[in-house]
């Protein structure tokens, strides 16, 4: 049964708003509990036994619990076309609890190109409108070229941010990357998933191997966002990147494993252009504002700056 536009406008437009500035919040303090303990190497696992001992990140778990409540009560109101892209202003959300967090004043340059990112963003997932589709995976030879490309892009990724002599802000862009690469893997093969749940029941995702798949990656990109987290002192610039990635790997497996389609007429491929370069301009801006401030707060953290003024800048 569809929902009714006052439904939509009264239930899932604030679920899905309210669960935005839910994930935003986790992720603000997640990073915030991340920089309270040892640095870790990528993909240690050590590092969730040293960070499930601090309030702020159990705190971050149960805001995570409450915005995936809420986007299901969204998405049981309203199709994911008006959910997804309003979940995305997590990423401003993020942004202003960081900045609150660590009682700094918000940078407005960083803030102008979160907005970008979001704005680009929320507006080529409105465009793009993936319709049909199955959940069944198709065979090897049609799977293999895109798992390929999404394997070696994050192994890649892991290599680079384990060099020694790699800067700061190409670490924490290859571990956001490689993040954003698994949250999207997990939502699409999640389809999969639940694809078998509702045709065969519980016990039948047990013998299909996206399952198992989604197990092993979900975990791991989680792990990456916090080595992610813990490596970038703004927050802004990987929380971008992540939730620009996540949403766009899972429509590319939309695409090339189950089958939907794309809205591919002349007006809507010129507005997927322009948001396309709307969002890349807002991660140029976080990138480039990101690595000024980097520097303003590491030469305050060395000098051990003694006035009790807050660096200039967003989380």
């Amino acid at each position: 049964m569809s929902a009714s536009a006052p439904s939509m406008l009264v239930i899932a437009v604030p679920a899905a708003v309210v669960g935005a500035a839910s994930f935003g919040l986790a992720s603000a303090l997640q990073q915030r509990a991340t920089k309270e303990v040892p640095t870790s190497r990528t993909l240690n696992p050590g590092l969730l036994v040293q960070l499930a001992h601090r309030r702020d990140w159990l705190a971050a778990t149960a805001a995570v619990g409450l915005g995936l409540a809420l986007q299901v009560v969204a998405l049981a109101f309203a199709p994911l076309t008006l959910v997804q892209p309003l979940l995305v202003t997590g990423v401003l959300f993020g942004t202003l609890f960081a900045a609150r967090l660590a009682h700094r004043p918000l940078d407005r340059q960083i803030l102008l190109g979160a907005l970008a990112s979001v704005v680009g963003l929320a507006a080529f997932l409105a465009l793009a409108r993936p319709s049909g589709g199955s959940t069944v995976l198709p065979g090897l030879p049609t799977l293999l070229p895109l798992a390929v490309i999404l394997a070696a892009i994050v192994a890649g990724c892991v290599v680079l941010s384990s060099l020694p002599r790699v800067s700061p802000t190409v670490q924490v862009g290859a571990l956001a990357l490689a993040t954003g690469i698994c949250y999207g893997v997990t939502a699409g093969l999640m389809k999969v998933v639940t694809g078998q749940i509702r045709d065969g029941g519980v016990a039948e995702i047990f013998g299909h191997p996206a399952f198992y798949v989604v197990c092993v990656v979900g975990p791991m990109g989680f792990l990456l966002s916090q080595n992610t987290f813990q490596h970038g002192l703004l927050i802004a610039p990987a929380l971008a990147t992540i939730t620009i990635v996540d949403p766009l790997v899972g429509i590319a497996i939309g695409v090339a494993w189950l089958g939907e389609k794309l809205d591919s007429s002349p007006p809507v491929l010129v507005g997927e252009a322009i948001s396309a370069v709307v969002v890349i301009a807002g991660i140029a801006v976080l990138a480039h504002r990101g690595t000024q401030l980097r520097h303003v707060i590491e030469d305050q953290l060395q000098t051990g700056d003694q006035t009790g003024t807050a660096p200039p800048t967003a989380g």
